[in-house]
């Protein structure tokens, strides 16, 4: 199907020109999206008539999309979720968690907008970016941990297996200490023990069988 584009559709085209795009993506996305007319002698000099009036309202979205992109690029955002000890997590971070992420901060995105490369179903930071505009996109880090204290780690640049290194390193000092702790107690215990009765150093005691008394 040939389409004339009304915006810039990335790896297809700019605004006004015509392209030949499979019947399937000009229905399902390019003509329900509003990005691109049927290319029909009638739509072709329809544009042609709005042309100006379209590129000036794409240069003023643009401009906003740059102002949002200048403040939003290289932010991060925490998100919080339930993991596994190997950093697993129970579930995935979505696009909509990092559109949630980013407006609870104070940034307007919509999940429309958030395009991940690859499912986040790991503990750790995470880049994403977010299309602004046709012509304007952003980077965003998402810090997925287990609680506000494993992200501010995360953020000074620590990995989930470092973190899980020393606390498994911390557990061992612990249990060390724990067994030093209970052996000094049982070496206490030994120097408190009492002599038994009838047992001493051999002094002022009488030798087996001996005669204490005088001979006349």
């Amino acid at each position: 199907m040939q389409v004339i584009l009304l915006e810039r559709v990335a790896k297809l085209g700019q605004m006004g020109d015509v392209v030949a795009v499979k019947d399937g993506y000009a229905r399902n996305f390019l003509l329900p999206k509003g990005k691109a007319l049927r290319a029909s002698d009638a739509n072709i000099a329809s544009f042609e008539a709005q042309k100006a009036q379209l590129e000036a309202r794409n240069l003023e979205t643009r401009k906003e999309a740059e102002d949002l992109a200048g403040r939003l690029d290289g932010q991060q955002f925490v998100v919080i979720r339930s993991a596994s000890d190997s950093g697993s997590l129970y579930g995935s971070v979505t696009p909509r968690d990092a559109a949630e992420a980013a407006t609870a901060d104070g940034f307007s995105v919509d999940r429309k907008q958030v395009v991940l490369s690859a499912p986040i179903k790991e503990l750790g930071l995470h880049t994403v970016s977010v299309v602004l505009h046709p012509e304007v996109t952003a980077s965003i880090d998402l810090n997925v941990a287990r609680s506000q204290e494993e992200a501010e780690l995360q953020a000074s640049g620590k990995s989930i297996q470092e973190l899980a290194a020393e606390a498994e390193a911390e557990a061992e000092f612990e249990i060390a200490e724990l067994f030093d702790d209970i052996g000094a107690a049982a070496a206490d215990d030994d120097e408190l023990v009492p002599t038994p009765e009838g047992e001493g150093d051999g002094e002022d005691q009488p030798e087996a069988g001996g005669d204490t008394s005088e001979e006349d």
